[in-house]
Protein backbone atom coordinates (compact mmCIF):
# COMPACT_ATOMS: atom_id res chain seq x y z
CA UNK A 1 0.00 0.00 0.00
CA UNK A 2 0.91 3.62 -0.95
CA UNK A 3 0.87 6.54 2.10
CA UNK A 4 1.41 10.31 1.42
CA UNK A 5 2.49 12.51 3.89
CA UNK A 6 0.80 15.59 2.86
CA UNK A 7 0.91 19.77 3.35
CA UNK A 8 -2.24 21.62 2.68
CA UNK A 9 -3.20 25.24 3.43
CA UNK A 10 -5.70 27.48 3.45
CA UNK A 11 -7.17 29.01 0.31
CA UNK A 12 -7.49 33.16 -0.17
CA UNK A 13 -10.13 34.21 1.65
CA UNK A 14 -9.29 32.29 4.67
CA UNK A 15 -7.02 33.21 7.49
CA UNK A 16 -3.74 31.70 6.33
CA UNK A 17 -3.00 28.09 8.15
CA UNK A 18 -1.29 24.97 7.24
CA UNK A 19 -1.71 21.68 8.13
CA UNK A 20 0.04 18.36 7.85
CA UNK A 21 -1.18 14.31 7.64
CA UNK A 22 -0.81 11.30 6.11
CA UNK A 23 -3.06 9.41 4.28
CA UNK A 24 -3.43 6.64 2.05
CA UNK A 25 -5.99 8.62 -0.36
CA UNK A 26 -5.15 12.26 -0.97
CA UNK A 27 -8.54 12.98 -2.66
CA UNK A 28 -10.26 11.61 -0.23
CA UNK A 29 -8.73 12.57 2.72
CA UNK A 30 -8.66 16.85 0.47
CA UNK A 31 -12.71 16.56 0.30
CA UNK A 32 -12.53 15.06 3.79
CA UNK A 33 -11.22 18.65 5.08
CA UNK A 34 -13.05 20.96 3.06
CA UNK A 35 -16.31 19.14 4.12
CA UNK A 36 -15.71 19.74 7.72
CA UNK A 37 -14.91 16.12 8.09
CA UNK A 38 -11.32 16.33 8.87
CA UNK A 39 -9.22 16.81 11.35
CA UNK A 40 -10.73 19.28 14.56
CA UNK A 41 -8.08 22.16 13.61
CA UNK A 42 -9.17 21.94 9.89
CA UNK A 43 -13.36 22.38 10.09
CA UNK A 44 -14.33 25.08 9.06
CA UNK A 45 -11.92 26.55 6.34
CA UNK A 46 -10.99 25.06 2.58
CA UNK A 47 -7.78 23.49 1.84
CA UNK A 48 -5.59 22.78 -1.23
CA UNK A 49 -2.61 20.73 -1.36
CA UNK A 50 0.91 22.37 -1.62
CA UNK A 51 2.94 19.38 -0.87
CA UNK A 52 2.71 15.91 -0.73
CA UNK A 53 5.67 12.66 -0.67
CA UNK A 54 4.91 9.47 -1.31
CA UNK A 55 5.78 6.54 0.87
CA UNK A 56 5.65 2.55 0.61
CA UNK A 57 6.12 1.78 4.17
CA UNK A 58 3.42 3.39 6.47
CA UNK A 59 5.95 3.51 9.55
CA UNK A 60 8.27 5.85 6.97
CA UNK A 61 5.44 7.93 6.45
CA UNK A 62 4.28 8.97 10.14
CA UNK A 63 8.10 9.40 10.84
CA UNK A 64 8.44 11.56 8.20
CA UNK A 65 5.10 13.49 9.55
CA UNK A 66 5.93 13.78 12.63
CA UNK A 67 9.14 15.49 11.71
CA UNK A 68 7.54 17.89 9.75
CA UNK A 69 5.08 18.59 12.24
CA UNK A 70 7.42 19.64 14.36
CA UNK A 71 9.70 21.56 11.92
CA UNK A 72 8.25 24.91 11.01
CA UNK A 73 11.18 26.50 8.85
CA UNK A 74 10.71 23.25 6.32
CA UNK A 75 6.87 24.00 6.15
CA UNK A 76 7.34 27.86 5.64
CA UNK A 77 9.96 26.59 3.27
CA UNK A 78 7.30 24.52 1.06
CA UNK A 79 4.70 27.09 1.70
CA UNK A 80 7.19 29.50 0.11
CA UNK A 81 8.69 27.16 -2.76
CA UNK A 82 4.48 26.80 -3.78
CA UNK A 83 3.95 30.11 -3.80
CA UNK A 84 6.88 31.06 -6.05
CA UNK A 85 5.66 28.08 -8.56
CA UNK A 86 2.11 29.82 -9.04
CA UNK A 87 3.47 33.26 -9.49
Amino acid sequence: MVYYVYLIKTLNGYPAKTYVGYTNNLNTRLEKHNSNLGAKSTKGYKWEYIYKKKFYLKSKALSFEYRLKNDRKERLRLLYEFKKKKS
